[in-house]
């Protein structure tokens, strides 16, 4: 038997596609003035002009709505390939903040830690989102390992962690928006970590 995707995941084609289009849409329209705690159905289905049943059917909650978003928001980040590893760290670096600096997407993000505190399915979902991501960028990595630019054996997983912690921690933490200077410390601090080997896998 074939597992049913979690609701709103799928990326079906005719009027299912255009619904959902209308439903996220409005969801990241309402969030660019209201917080996530603030958004209902109701108001999605205003917005959308998608009957709230439909929208209750297919998302069941305001959480299944904007995991969906986020998943949607993300998957617009790049992951930079340029041939310098110094380069693809800043690239990386400005697209986050870009993406949090966004009071729509800083909405989503704080919005959806708040709910997973209390809901295990939108725990593992966000859990799972970020999990995909950092695999994704760990490319950049790999990448610098194979060119010779970075030590044999650094976890590039590690790595993108520790460039993203001072980003989240400023955006999930300190309720804030992240500056150039920020942007230039984190690429900075992690690239000599880098260089010096401190993420080099010692097992």
């Amino acid at each position: 038997m074939t597992e049913r995707p979690p609701h709103g995941s799928a990326r079906p084609g005719g009027r299912t596609a255009r619904t959902r289009a209308a439903v996220l849409a409005a969801a990241y329209e309402e969030l660019d003035s209201d917080s996530f705690a603030e958004l209902t159905l109701d108001r999605l289905a205003r917005r959308s002009g998608v009957h709230v049943s439909t929208i209750r059917r297919r998302w069941r909650t305001v959480e299944g709505v904007v995991v969906d978003l986020l998943a949607e928001r993300s998957s617009t980040l790049p992951t930079p390939d340029t041939g310098d590893f110094h380069r693809d760290l800043t690239e990386l670096t400005q697209a986050i903040a870009d993406f949090n600096n966004a009071l729509r997407n800083r909405n989503v993000m704080q919005g959806l830690l708040a709910a997973a505190a209390h809901d295990t399915r939108v725990e593992e979902i966000v859990r799972s989102a970020f999990v995909r991501r950092t695999e994704e960028v760990t490319l950049i990595v790999r990448n610098a390992v194979e060119r010779g630019d970075i030590p044999e054996g650094t976890d590039a997983r590690e790595v993108i962690a520790a460039l993203g912690a001072p980003i989240y921690y400023r955006v999930l933490i300190l309720r804030g928006s992240i500056d150039q200077r920020l942007v230039h410390t984190t690429v900075e601090a992690t690239y000599q970590a880098v260089r010096s080997g401190v993420f080099v896998r010692k097992d």
